[in-house]
C-alpha cells in the first residue's frame, strides 16, 4: 500500500487508556484515525457517527489521500444533503484493524516493528470499543445517530446492543446481525488467495519492497463480484469483448467484465493492507450478535432506547432481505420503534455507496 502522512490529512486520537479485546488480550497505545465534518452544538447532542464498511475508511465525505477520489459516501454527506452537516457533527473513524491512520497490523507495536500477525485477532465489538473511546475523549455522550452500510451496519448493531446509552438512533443498511456460511466462505477465499502469494512471508512483508499484491488482488476480484448483482453486470458489461473483434484463444482479460475485475484488484493494492484484509474479513465472520447475548437475538436489544430503520436492497444477494427482516423481527421482539424498507435498485449489494434517490429521502427522513 502507498504510503501517506495521514496525520496531516486526519485527525488522530492516541487513547488514553489500554483497550480490552474480545479475544481476552489487550491493546496498548491505541491511535483512532477520523474525520469530522459540521460544529458539535454547545449541549453535544447533534453527532452523528457514521461506521464504514470493510474496505472503507474516515474519508466519507473528502478527498480519498492516496486515490485523490471523491469521499466514499460524498453524495449523502455534506451541506443540505441527507446528513446535512450544517445541522449535525459528522464523524467517521477508521476502524482499529484497519491501514489509514488506526491502529492495525502495519502499526509499529511496542518493541518497534510493525505488528504483522502478531497484532490480536479482533472483533466488530472491538471497533466499536475503539469508536466509544473516541466519543468518549471528544465529550460526546450520546449521539443523535450511529449510521452504517454493511460492516458499517454491523457496527450501528453492535453499538446500539453494547452501548445501549450511546446512541438515540440506529441506520442499518444493507447488513446483517450475523455472518452466514457464505459469507465466510467467500471471505476465507479471499484470505487464502493472500497467504498463498510467496510475498505474503507470513504477514511480515513490511520493509521488504513488495508485499502480497497478486492475492490480495484476487481476494478484492473476488469479494467485488458478491458486491454486485448479476443483472447490473449482464447490463453494463455482458459478454462484451474488451478492446477487440474477436477472441484470442487465450488467457488474456477478453471480456469487458475480466477486465473491469483485474483493474479492481490492481487498484485495491495501491490503497488497503493485505493484512488488514485478513483481520477485518475475521472479524466479520466472527460477528454473530445474537450469539453474544445468549443465543436470542431481541436479547442484545433489551437495554437499548434507540429507534431504529433497517434498510435492504432488493438486489442484494450478500445480505440479503431477510437477513434485515431477521433484526427487525428482534427490534420488534424486544420492543423497539423500528421501521424497515426493501429499496429496488440495480446494483446489489453496492446499492447503499450508489445512486438511490430512494435512500437518500429515507436517511434524511430518519434522521430529521
Amino acid at each position: 500500500m502507498a504510503s501517506v502522512p495521514l496525520s496531516e490529512t486526519s485527525e488522530v486520537l492516541a487513547l488514553a487508556s489500554p483497550l480490552a479485546l474480545d479475544g481476552g488480550q489487550t491493546l496498548e497505545n491505541v491511535r483512532i484515525a477520523y474525520e469530522a465534518y459540521g460544529t458539535l452544538s454547545p449541549r453535544k447532542d447533534n453527532a452523528i457517527l457514521i461506521t464504514h464498511a470493510l474496505t472503507g475508511d474516515q474519508f466519507v465525505a473528502s478527498p480519498h489521500p492516496i486515490t485523490g477520489k471523491p469521499g466514499w459516501w460524498q453524495r449523502m454527506v455534506g451541506p443540505g444533503r441527507p446528513i446535512d452537516t450544517d445541522r449535525y457533527y459528522v464523524i467517521c473513524a477508521n476502524v482499529i484493524g484497519s491501514c489509514m491512520g488506526s491502529t492495525g497490523p502495519a502499526s509499529l507495536s511496542p518493541d518497534g516493528r510493525p505488528w504483522g500477525m502478531r497484532f490480536p485477532v479482533i472483533t466488530i465489538r472491538d471497533m466499536v470499543r475503539g469508536h466509544v473511546a473516541l466519543l468518549d475523549a471528544l465529550g460526546i455522550e450520546r449521539l443523535h445517530a450511529v449510521v452504517g452500510g454493511s460492516m458499517g451496519g454491523m457496527q450501528a448493531l453492535s453499538l446500539a446492543a453494547n452501548f445501549p446509552d450511546r446512541a438515540s438512533a440506529a441506520l442499518v443498511i444493507a447488513s446483517t446481525a450475523r455472518h452466514s456460511a457464505q459469507n465466510i466462505a467467500f471471505h476465507e477465499v479471499g484470505r487464502q488467495s493472500i497467504m498463498a502469494d510467496p510475498s505474503w512471508r507470513d504477514g511480515d512483508y513490511y520493509g521488504s519492497g513488495k508485499g502480497p499484491d497478486k492475492g490480495l488482488a484476487v481476494a478484492r476480484m473476488a469479494a467485488h463480484i458478491t458486491y454486485l448483482s448479476e443483472a447490473g453486470l449482464t447490463e453494463k458489461f455482458g459478454r462484451r469483448l474488451q478492446d477487440r473483434t474477436e477472441k484470442t484463444f487465450g488467457f488474456d482479460a477478453d471480456f469487458q467484465v475480466e477486465s473491469y475485475l483485474r483493474h479492481q484488484g490492481i487498484s485495491f493494492t495501491d490503497r488497503f493492507d493485505a493484512n488488514s484484509y485478513l483481520y477485518i474479513t475475521r472479524a466479520m465472520d466472527y460477528f454473530d450478535l445474537a450469539e453474544e447475548h445468549g443465543g436470542l437475538l431481541a436479547k442484545a436489544f433489551a437495554r437499548s432506547s434507540a429507534r431504529f430503520c433497517v434498510v435492504s436492497f432488493d438486489t442484494d444477494w450478500l445480505y440479503p432481505t431477510s437477513e434485515s427482516r431477521n433484526v427487525v423481527h428482534a427490534l420488534n421482539a424486544a420492543g423497539l420503534p423500528v421501521s424497515f424498507v426493501e429499496l429496488s435498485a440495480p446494483f446489489g449489494h453496492d446499492s447503499f455507496l450508489l445512486d438511490v434517490p430512494a435512500l437518500d429521502q429515507v436517511v434524511a427522513g430518519f434522521l430529521g
